[in-house]
């Protein structure tokens, strides 16, 4: 791989970084880029932060240099770093596993270490790189450009690589991030290494970068599934694998193959959305079919999967629960993860019988689901086969779903408590069940204002005590 040397008039957090350095080499040290800069921008990816690791002073002495250009944020719990604008400024480290789990190192800064000692800590090799940004020089004890060159994901010190489970994980996502191979001696490691001590919120964090920031993040789930991290973490997943279908439909084979072209698809299905609706696509692709291994089974020389739908609800929860996905960003991630899940097929099914489904169903299906990302994964998974099949029966969809404007939620009721308390109605049990009856109605279209919505209710008001 050729270097890239950056320009001079480069980002500002490169301009800030090479006068932190300058200012770090007159006190008598050296500040280097490391980390996910060095390997982006030789993968010509653009890197929007800056980690600086300064060689050769004292913590307290590099606090009162920064102080010179900025106020300095203190962050980190194990470990301090220096953070000024866009740039993270920290000391090398050692660290010292003194317990089982990702949390249970020592750690402490040391100035005089060297690069090659510092960088040996690192998980991989492509992140085991330096630049210094006075003299343009590249930094690379370990071969990470020459792994780059290899698209290799390599292990800096296998001695050491065990000892921080998360790696397995990361291993997954920069694979399918950066479209790398994992080295056949960092994968026999990775299978080795134990996950039961990961939380729930680092796996998801791995799990979310696989879902928002790769290209293809089939790749990803492919090496998880080398990796053995399917059968530890996702056993809903490796259900998947060898569950067969009905070749006339998808001929791209097994669940397994399916659900990664559908995961693959819904990265453009969902492109345009906000983190929190993106995800909810990703999630939605990823267990839409998760009902289809106990309900597959042969019908009349066919195969089948009646109801998978439904039956894919509590494996959807399971999985949630696990990576401990609720609500994001104040969107109800889970909620819809599960009605996705739950409804995958219907909009191609309504649009088979389109003149029988009426206004009511698209009202009321909007209460368990939002319609636009529905059809956006239905339109993935109608995608994600292989062979010339017709997915226009999500356009239908949706332009329906936006013609009654329940897209993304279905209508407010016209009927509010308020209004029966008006009407002399006593608090309690009775104006929910009328409220109730109404709004069906509303669904049904039988209802379009206040003052039908009042009529019907002192109709159903005047009817004889307990027929609310």
């Amino acid at each position: 791989m050729a270097d890239r040397t950056p320009s001079p008039n480069g980002s500002n957090a490169l301009t800030l970084a090479r006068a932190v350095a300058e200012t770090v080499r007159d006190a008598g040290g050296r500040a280097l880029v490391v980390g996910g800069w060095c390997r982006d921008h030789l993968l010509g990816r653009a890197s929007k932060d800056i980690d600086l690791e300064v060689f050769g002073l004292p913590a307290e002495r590099l606090r009162s240099l920064l102080e010179q250009f900025d106020t300095v944020q203190t962050v980190g719990e194990a470990f301090t770093v220096f953070k000024i604008g866009p740039i993270d400024v920290a000391l090398p480290r050692r660290e010292s596993k003194i317990a089982r789990g990702h949390r249970g190192f020592e750690v402490r800064g040391d100035p005089d270490m060297s690069f090659e000692e510092a960088a040996r800590r690192r998980d991989f090799t492509i992140n085991a790189i330096g630049f210094d940004p006075l003299t343009g020089t590249w930094l690379d004890p370990f071969e990470g450009r020459a792994d780059l060159e290899r698209r290799l994901l390599r292990a800096v010190d296998r001695r050491t690589f065990g000892d921080d489970s998360l790696r397995v994980l990361r291993a997954v996502q920069f694979a399918a991030r950066f479209d790398l191979m994992v080295e056949a001696g960092t994968a026999a490691l990775c299978r080795d290494i134990p996950l039961d001590d990961l939380p729930a919120e680092r796996i998801w964090g791995e799990v979310e970068k696989l879902l928002l920031h790769a290209p293809r993040p089939s790749i990803g789930f492919a090496v998880a599934l080398d990796l053995l991290v399917v059968d530890r973490l996702f056993p809903e997943m490796r259900a998947l694998v060898g569950c067969e279908q009905e070749p006339d439909w998808h001929p791209e084979g097994d669940v397994w193959v399916h659900t990664l072209l559908v995961i693959d698809n819904a990265v453009g299905e969902s492109r345009d959305l906000d983190r929190a609706r993106r995800l909810t696509i990703m999630l939605g692709a990823v267990c839409h079919d998760f009902g289809k291994p106990a309900t597959t089974a042969f019908f009349d020389g066919r195969i089948r999967s009646f109801n998978h739908e439904e039956a894919g609800v509590a494996p959807t929860i399971q999985l949630l629960d696990r990576l401990n996905v609720h609500t994001i960003d104040g969107f109800a991630v889970r909620a819809q993860v599960v009605g996705l899940t739950a409804h995958h097929l219907k909009p191609g099914m309504w649009h088979k019988a389109r003149r029988e489904v009426g206004d009511g169903a698209f009202r009321r299906l909007a209460q368990k689901v939002d319609l636009e990302l529905l059809a956006r994964l239905a339109r993935a998974d109608c995608m994600g086969r292989t062979g010339d099949f017709d997915c226009s029966a999500m356009d239908w969809f949706v332009a329906r779903a936006r013609t009654l404007g329940v897209e993304h939620r279905p209508p407010a009721p016209l009927l509010l408590g308020r209004h029966l308390l008006a009407l002399g109605v006593e608090p309690g049990p009775r104006v929910g069940a009328v409220l109730k009856r109404v709004y069906e109605r509303q669904l049904d279209g039988d209802i379009t204002t206040l003052d039908h919505a009042i009529a019907a209710a002192r109709a159903i008001l005047a009817e004889p005590d307990g027929s609310d």
